[in-house]
């Protein structure tokens, strides 16, 4: 896979299993923080600490969370989930539906 193709980062405030807030900003799969730093201003949060749990979540899932306790202020929501939405040329084919799934 073309990791430097651009993408979309959907970040996500979440806070009592609602999101209060998201936004999406361009991204390429490989730097996830770069794509942060000019999207969190505009939320009025600081960076996150990345741990190497994050690293490991985004390389395999495309998706990670970020806790409280990993902003250096503190912050209004519960959580702060960010996933990668891929470019519509790597998205995958679905599959052909099976007859047998609607018997």
């Amino acid at each position: 896979m073309d990791h430097a193709a651009t993408g979309r980062l959907w970040v996500r405030l979440i806070k009592r299993h609602r999101v209060e807030r998201d936004a999406t900003v361009p991204c390429t799969r490989d730097d996830p923080e770069a794509a942060l730093r000019e999207l969190l201003p505009r939320l009025d949060l600081s960076q996150p600490v990345w741990l190497p749990r994050h690293r490991a979540d985004w390389e395999e899932y495309a998706l990670t969370r970020f806790l409280p306790e990993h902003f250096m202020e503190a912050v209004p929501f519960d959580f702060m989930e960010i996933s990668y939405i891929f470019p519509e040329d790597e998205k995958k084919a679905a599959r052909p539906r099976d007859p047998r799934w609607d018997a």
